[in-house]
């Protein structure tokens, strides 16, 4: 595991653990492309080896941390795990416009999953994608799975989850003529946005209920920013965004180690009945454990008098 470095560095490394069950996919050890090896490396803030990693110019680096949850089986999410950053880097807009380049991936993604003859056409993916690029972190969702930043202890979603029965996600969904039976787009699927799932989707180009293209929070990271949480919906099903920041934190604290804090998040899970895949990837952006947070002390002291005393003494007389 590589070493991690304060984020107000201009070139950033980041300590990095990740656990899977079930099926969900990260992304796992050494999984290059060609895009990301065509590009230099610098040892100066190195990332993870075990994550998926590049570099564009000499002052920034890029951590690329994508999970994805399959349906349908695993072919949609295993095409757009070993693709996904090649069409990021590839495109004409990274990295000058990254969302452009990011939301237009996903959208090629999707179209490819449609047009290669390995993927059965039942097949889908949520995708949920992290880019740290310096001080800058992005994320890119579709779907379910869920990206949480600790921030002092304090849980803060980067990501919606799109469900269909979602207000903004169900209108977009009967606008365009879906339908939704009992939390299901269209009676199939528990998500309203997903790559692949070509059955449901028709015919390419036309407009369809369920949709590939990614919504996208961006935050400048800074000293109070400790750790990030990427999971599949498996683990929220179960625990909350503040309940996993609050493991996590604690865990940090004893251990310091990321992977550690991912294996208890999805042991966590499954005590709690998880029935879905279970992917968990944790991001520290420090070297040190989170600090201990000091509550302040109250300056007033505070005491009972001796009236409260007698009444106290009173009710429990009474209650004897």
């Amino acid at each position: 595991m590589a070493s991690a470095t304060d984020v107000s560095r201009q070139i950033p490394a980041w300590e990095v653990g990740c656990n899977s069950s079930n099926g969900s996919l990260p992304v796992v050890g050494n999984e290059h492309n060609d895009a990301s090896e065509n590009l230099s490396q610098s040892t100066t803030g190195k990332p993870p080896r075990n994550l998926s990693c590049i570099r564009h110019c000499s002052s920034t680096a890029i951590l690329h941390n994508p999970v994805f949850d399959g349906h349908g089986g695993t072919d949609a999410a295993s095409f757009t795990r070993k693709n996904i950053l090649k069409f990021i880097v590839e495109d004409s807009q990274f990295p000058s416009g990254t969302k452009k380049a990011i939301k237009s991936a996903f959208v090629k993604a999707d179209h490819a999953l449609a047009d290669s003859k390995s993927v059965d056409s039942s097949s889908g993916t949520t995708a949920l994608t992290a880019l740290i690029l310096g001080r800058t972190m992005l994320i890119a969702n579709a779907g379910d799975s869920r990206a949480v930043l600790g921030k002092r202890g304090r849980a803060v979603e980067l990501s919606k989850d799109h469900k269909p029965n979602c207000t903004s996600e169900r209108l977009r969904i009967e606008r365009l003529g879906g339908v939704i039976y009992d939390g299901y787009l269209d009676g199939q699927l528990s998500v309203a946005r997903a790559l692949g799932d070509w059955h449901i989707k028709g015919a390419e180009g036309s407009k369809s209920p369920l949709s590939a293209e990614p919504e996208f929070e961006e935050i400048n990271l800074t000293e109070e920013d400790e750790f990030l949480i990427i999971g599949c919906d498996g683990l929220w099903d179960v625990m909350s965004s503040q309940f996993a920041v609050t493991i996590v934190r604690k865990e940090l604290m004893i251990h310091n180690d990321p992977e550690q804090c991912s294996k208890a998040l999805v042991k966590e899970a499954i005590r709690r009945n998880s029935c879905d895949n279970l992917t968990v990837v944790v991001v520290c952006f420090s070297p040190d454990p989170p600090p201990k947070i000091e509550m302040p002390r109250s300056h007033k002291r505070r005491s009972i008098s001796a009236e409260g005393l007698d009444l106290l003494k009173g009710v429990l007389d009474n209650a004897i």
